[in-house]
């Protein structure tokens, strides 16, 4: 089997009040969303680039999603500052749990903040700097 490029190909944020988080994703991403629907679900598909290998996401509404503070948590890539998206986090409507913080102090891994969205999600924020 050949190795990936990317750990991850695609995500999903679970999402109660669709036009809620879409209006809070697009704050603090300061992108639009496009929505979608898919069988019974309604997508807002989060901006990356496919034709390069980009790894995409959406944030969904359906029967089967269900926000939680609770199992795995995704890291958004935030350009070179996390602090550009983590400073819009509170006029969204969120609240941020871990503020900028190096992901080690030994190895140069960049940063990264959590924080919880309108929705009740445990999000990741990710930056080289």
């Amino acid at each position: 089997m050949r190795h990936p490029t990317h750990a991850i190909n695609w995500f999903e944020i679970p999402v109660s009040q669709f036009d809620r988080a879409r209006a809070f994703y697009s704050a603090i991403l300061d992108v639009a969303i496009t929505e979608m629907q898919l069988g019974g679900d309604r997508l807002g598909l989060l901006a990356y680039d496919a034709e390069n290998g980009g790894v995409g996401g959406a944030i969904v509404e359906g029967l089967d999603y269900v926000p939680s503070q609770r199992g795995c948590i995704i890291y958004l890539h935030c350009g070179d500052d996390l602090n550009e998206v983590l400073d819009r986090v509170i006029s969204a409507g969120g609240r941020i749990e871990r503020d900028k913080t190096p992901v080690s102090y030994e190895l140069d891994l960049g940063f990264h903040a959590i924080f919880i969205d309108t929705e009740g999600n445990r999000i990741g924020l990710h930056s080289p700097k």
